[in-house]
């Protein structure tokens, strides 16, 4: 079965309709959890809370569209994504004993004043895509919305938080961005490309976690600020 971008997400009967729509959106308010929180640990729950609603969204979308190998991403989301992640990055904090943001560059009202700003964007970009390809009223602007809002909003996190757990999780916000939408609107995508993705997930935290002990080693911080002392 080819998947062809928009096919699926425009010929869904309505409990699907509701269903992903309830679960693209509850995706995007952890991503506001994490953006309006300075706790780290908060933001390991709202992000491997993100992640099991999205492998629910893997397995209904294999269940409504027959996509048996949906059903294989799914597993491999819940155990990666919201299990073994959380846990190298748990375990980071516990070595740092950093239990929160200290040196913001935004503050989080404001952040989430502009996170909030970022997903009307998100929303206006989508429904003009949405429009021109004759998707107008489906959930695939939805998806379209909660995936760019995700990749909007990670990028604001790599750019007001410091703290190298917080990058982290702003990389993963965006990837599960990336990867939410994928399942609406291109559900066939192949089951390799996927676990390529899982396992570059697993690549980037741990060298993150190297990157973290050597910022405390040689700059006594695990705050990206720390590598400015690097330089030269």
């Amino acid at each position: 079965m080819t998947a062809v971008p928009g096919i699926f997400a425009a010929h869904l009967p309505p409990l699907a309709n509701a269903l992903f729509s309830l679960l693209a959106i509850t995706s995007l308010l952890l991503a506001f959890v994490m953006l309006g929180s300075r706790w780290l640990n908060e933001y390991i729950i709202a992000f491997a809370a993100q992640s099991w609603l999205i492998a629910l969204l893997s397995a209904t979308i294999g269940f409504y569209g027959n996509y048996p190998e949906l059903y294989g991403i799914a597993i491999l989301t819940a155990l990666f994504r919201g299990l073994v992640l959380p846990y190298l990055l748990s375990r980071i904090i516990r070595r740092l004993e950093v239990d929160r943001e200290i040196h913001e560059r935004l503050s989080p009202s404001s952040s989430l004043v502009v996170g909030a700003l970022l997903v009307v964007f998100a929303f206006a970009v989508a429904t003009h895509l949405g429009a021109s390809l004759g998707l107008a009223g489906t959930v695939a602007v939805l998806a379209l919305t909660v995936m760019l809002s995700l990749k909007l909003i990670g990028f604001l996190m790599l750019v007001v938080r410091s703290e190298v757990i917080s990058q982290v999780l702003a990389i993963l916000v965006l990837e599960n961005g990336i990867f939410l939408g994928s399942q609406i609107l291109v559900p066939g995508m192949p089951l390799l490309l996927e676990l390529v993705i899982l396992f570059d997930l697993l690549v980037v935290v741990a060298c993150f976690g190297v990157l973290v002990r050597y910022l405390v080693v040689h700059a006594g911080t695990s705050s990206t600020l720390g590598l400015r002392r690097l330089i030269g």
